[in-house]
C-alpha cells in the first residue's frame, strides 16, 4: 500500500511487512520482554504503598515538623472503642487489659493512650471510652499484619455488655476488602468477543494479547516502584485499564485483519492494511490516553501523578503489543483467524449494505435534526446534576455498616459528638518558650464551631507542641472547612504575634488542602488536555471542526456520567440498591475520571472518525462515507464498549464506596459515548455540517504536522480545496 497514493512507501507499511516476515522474531523477543522484566520484578520489585503528600501545603508543613521534632506524635493512630452500658468505670480493669494486650501482640506500636489518662476520653454519661493506638508508621503504611493483629484483639475482647471496635485511619487502610474484578472482566469480554467474532480463534488473539501486555505492564511498574512511590492500589488501577485498553487495541487490529481476509487479501497484505489503518488509529488514541493521563501531573498531588504514570506505562505497552505482537500473532494464524467458529454467531468485517448498522446509518442520515436534538437533549438533562454537586473526602461514616471502621465511628459520634471523628491538630512551633501556648489555647476555646480543646503536649526539647481541637461539626460538613480557614487566616495569625507558628493538621485539614489545590488547578488540567488533544485530532484529520465536535461530545459524555454519580451517591437515588447512602462526591473523583475518560472517549473518536475519512477519501461523499464508516465501525465499537461496561461496572459489586463511585462513572461515560455519540450523534451532526466536517483554514493546514491516521485512498487521488482540508 502506498503512502497518501502518491507511491511512496511509508513506515508503518515497512514495520507492517517486518513483523510479518519476522513473525517468530517478534514472538521471541516479546516473550523475552516479558520473562525478563518479570524476573526483575520477582527479585528487585520495589512495594506499592500510599504515602500522601501535599508539597507546600500548611498541613504537610506541620507533618514535617512533628516528624523531625515530635515523631512520638507523628505516627498513624487507630482508635479502640469501649461501649459498656453499666459504665466505663466499672469495666476499667477489663479495659485496660485490652489496652496492655494490644501493647504485648500488636508489633510497630509505639504508645497507647488510656482513656483513664487523658481528659476528654470518656463520654459525658460514661458508657463509652476511646483509647489511641499510635504506630511508629504512618497510617497508609503500618504493616497490613499489624493492623489485623489489633482488630483481632478487640473482636476476641468484645461480648455482649463489653463492645470493642477498632477504628481509625490505620483499620481503615486494612479491612479494605479485595475484590478481583479483574477476574469478572476478562470472562465477560470473552463471551463479548465470541459474539462478535463468533470465532474462537479470532476471540484469542486480542484476549492473549491483552494479557501479554498487562503481565509486561504490570511488571515495569513494579520494577519502577523500587525508586517511585506508588500508591498501594496501582496494580489493581493498572490492571482495570490495561485489560480495557489492550483488548481494545487489539480487536481493531484483528477486525481489520479479518476484513482484509474476508475480502480476498493475502495474509501479508491483510497486516500491512490492519496496521497502516487501524494500528494508526491505535497509536494515535494511545498517545492520546497517555497525555490525558499525564495531564494529572499539573494537579501538584505526588500519588496521582504516580498513579497517572502507572496507567500511561499500561497504555503505551498495549500500544506497542497491538502494532508488533498482535499482528505477529495474525501472520502466524493468517487465513486460520475464524478457525473453531461458534454456531449462529459468525460475523464478517466491514461494509455490509445489509448490514442493521448500515440500515440505521441510512435513517440517522433523513432525520439527522430529531437525532441530535433528542441524543444531545439526553446527554445535557444526564449533566444536570452536576449544578449540585459537593465536592468532599468521604470517611469512615460512609463505610459499609458493618464494618469495624464504621462502628467505631458511629461509636465516637453517638459518645463525644460529630467533631471528634475529624480532630484538628494545631502543630506550634515554639520559639519563645511555651507562654503563646496559654494565649492559642484561650483563642482557640472561644472560637466558634469549636467543641474543645486539649491542653497543650510538648515534646522533650520544649520547642514543639500539639493542641487537639474537636470541631462542633463532623469532618464532611461545609461548617468544618470554614473553621480551619478561620483557624489559619485569623485565629492562630493573633496567637502568633509574639513569633511563635502555629500549623492546623490532620487528616480533616490535609484533605481540606488537597481539595483547595484540586479546585485551583483543575482548569489547567483540562484546558491542557482539551487544548492538546484538540490540536493532534486537527492535525490528524485536517479539520478544525471534527476536532471541536470531538471535543464537545467527549464532555457531553463526561458530563453525564457525573450527573449519574451524583444521583446516585449524593441525591441516593437507587444507592440502596448497590449498598450506599448519601453522601459528597469525593474531591478527586471528577479529576481522576475526566482524564481516565477523556482518554477513552477518544479511543472511540478515533476509530470512528478514522474510518469515515478514510472511506471520504475514496468517495468524496461525505453522507456515503459516514454510513460506511459506521457500519464497518459500530460492531467493534460496540463490542469494545460492552467489554469495558461489564469491567467497571464489576467495581460496584465490591464494598467499597470509592470505588463503586469509580465503576458508576466509568461504565456510565463508556455506554453514553459508545450509544449515543458514537451511533447517534456523530453521524447526525455530520450529516448536518455536510462539506464543512473538513474545513481547516489554509494556514493552519500549513503550520501543523501531517499525522496522518487513515491509509491511502483505494481509488487514487486526492481531494482538494479549503473544506476538504487540502486533501
Amino acid at each position: 500500500m502506498a503512502d497518501r497514493g502518491n507511491g511512496k512507501v511509508g513506515g508503518l507499511e515497512r514495520w507492517a511487512r517486518w513483523v510479518y516476515r519476522r513473525r517468530w522474531l517478534v514472538l521471541a523477543v516479546w516473550v523475552v520482554v516479558l520473562v525478563g522484566i518479570g524476573g526483575l520484578a520477582a527479585r528487585f520489585g520495589g512495594e506499592f504503598q500510599t504515602e500522601f503528600r501535599l508539597p507546600g501545603s500548611e498541613s504537610q508543613r506541620a507533618n514535617d515538623l512533628l516528624r523531625e521534632r515530635f515523631p512520638a506524635q507523628a505516627g498513624g493512630e487507630a482508635d479502640i472503642v469501649f461501649e459498656v452500658p453499666s459504665g466505663v468505670a466499672g469495666a476499667r480493669g477489663e479495659i485496660e487489659g485490652v489496652l496492655a494486650e494490644i501493647v504485648r501482640e500488636v508489633p510497630d506500636v509505639a504508645a497507647v493512650e488510656s482513656p483513664f489518662e487523658r481528659p476528654g476520653y470518656v463520654s459525658p454519661d460514661g458508657t463509652i471510652a476511646r483509647a489511641v493506638v499510635r504506630f511508629t508508621f504512618d497510617a497508609d503504611k503500618v504493616p497490613h499484619e499489624a493492623a489485623m493483629r489489633l482488630i483481632a484483639v478487640a473482636e476476641g475482647a468484645s461480648r455482649p455488655g463489653f463492645t470493642v471496635e477498632p477504628g481509625g485511619r490505620v483499620v481503615q487502610f486494612n479491612e479494605q476488602a479485595e475484590f478481583g474484578s479483574e477476574v469478572y472482566g476478562l470472562i465477560a469480554a470473552v463471551f463479548i468477543l465470541l459474539i462478535a467474532f463468533g470465532s474462537v480463534a479470532a476471540m484469542g488473539v486480542p484476549i492473549g494479547a491483552a494479557l501479554f501486555g498487562l503481565g509486561t505492564g504490570l511488571a515495569v511498574i513494579t520494577v519502577a516502584a523500587r525508586w517511585v512511590g506508588f500508591p498501594s492500589f496501582s496494580s489493581q488501577f493498572a490492571a482495570m485499564i490495561g485489560i480495557g485498553v489492550g483488548i481494545d487495541y487489539s480487536l481493531l487490529v484483528v477486525t481489520r485483519f479479518r476484513e482484509a481476509i474476508h475480502a480476498g487479501k493475502s495474509v501479508e497484505e491483510g497486516i500491512v492494511e490492519a496496521v497502516t489503518t487501524s494500528g494508526r488509529s491505535v497509536i494515535f488514541a494511545g498517545v492520546v490516553v497517555a497525555i490525558a493521563f499525564l495531564g494529572l501531573f499539573v494537579m501538584g498531588l505526588p500519588f496521582v501523578a504516580t498513579l497517572a504514570t502507572a496507567g500511561a506505562v499500561v497504555v503505551l505497552v498495549a500500544v506497542a503489543i497491538a502494532a508488533s505482537l498482535t499482528p505477529a500473532l495474525l501472520s502466524v494464524i493468517g487465513k486460520r483467524v475464524d478457525a473453531l467458529r461458534v454456531p449462529l454467531l459468525h460475523q464478517s468485517e466491514g461494509v455490509d449494505r445489509r448490514s442493521p448498522w448500515f440500515r440505521l446509518s441510512r435513517v440517522i442520515q433523513r432525520h439527522p435534526w430529531p437525532f441530535a436534538l433528542v441524543a444531545g437533549g439526553v446527554l445535557v438533562v444526564a449533566s444536570l446534576p452536576i449544578l449540585s454537586m459537593e465536592l468532599g473526602f468521604t470517611d469512615a461514616g460512609n463505610r459499609a455498616p458493618s464494618s469495624h471502621s464504621r462502628k467505631a465511628y458511629d461509636l465516637i459520634a453517638k459518645g463525644f459528638g460529630p467533631g471528634t471523628n475529624g480532630p484538628l491538630l494545631v502543630v506550634a512551633d515554639v520559639r519563645n518558650g511555651n507562654g503563646g501556648l496559654t494565649r492559642a489555647v484561650e483563642l482557640l476555646r472561644e472560637t466558634p464551631g469549636v467543641a474543645a480543646v486539649t491542653e497543650p503536649l510538648s515534646n522533650p526539647a520544649g520547642d514543639t507542641a500539639v493542641i487537639t481541637v474537636i470541631p462542633t461539626t463532623k469532618p464532611q460538613d461545609h461548617a468544618t472547612t470554614e473553621l480551619v480557614h478561620r483557624l489559619r487566616e485569623d485565629v492562630l495569625q493573633r496567637a502568633g504575634t509574639n513569633g511563635d507558628r502555629y500549623y492546623v493538621t490532620g487528616v480533616t485539614a490535609g484533605q481540606i488542602d488537597a481539595s483547595d489545590r484540586i479546585s485551583a488547578r483543575m482548569p489547567y488540567l483540562f484546558v491542557g488536555v482539551i487544548g492538546l488533544s484538540f490540536v493532534l485530532l486537527t492535525a490528524m484529520f485536517r479539520s478544525v471542526v471534527v476536532a471541536a465536535k470531538a471535543a464537545v461530545m467527549n464532555l457531553l459524555s463526561i458530563g453525564a456520567a457525573y450527573g449519574v454519580v451524583v444521583a446516585i451517591f449524593q441525591w441516593g437515588w437507587f444507592g440502596e440498591a448497590i449498598g450506599v447512602g448519601k453522601g459528597p462526591i469525593e474531591v478527586f473523583l471528577p479529576m481522576m475520571m475526566f482524564a481516565i475518560l477523556f482518554g477513552l472517549s477518544m479511543d472511540y473518536e478515533v476509530f470512528l472518525i478514522s474510518r469515515i475519512r478514510e472511506e471520504y477519501l475514496r468517495s468524496g461523499d461525505t453522507a456515503e462515507a459516514v454510513a460506511n464508516g459506521l457500519t464497518a465501525t459500530a460492531r467493534v465499537i460496540t463490542a469494545a464498549a460492552a467489554i469495558m461496561v461489564t469491567v467497571f461496572l464489576a467495581f460496584v459489586l465490591g464494598p467499597e464506596r470509592v470505588i463503586k463511585e469509580f465503576g458508576v462513572g466509568l461504565a456510565t461515560a463508556i455506554f453514553v459515548d459508545a450509544t449515543l455519540v458514537r451511533i447517534f450523534l456523530v453521524p447526525a451532526t455530520m450529516e448536518l455540517l455536510g462539506k464543512w466536517n473538513w474545513w481547516i483554514p489554509g494556514w493552519l493546514d500549513r503550520l501543523l504536522p501531517d499525522l496522518q491516521v487513515e491509509g491511502p485512498p483505494a481509488g487514487g487521488g486526492e481531494l482538494s480545496g479549503s473544506v476538504a482540508g487540502g486533501r
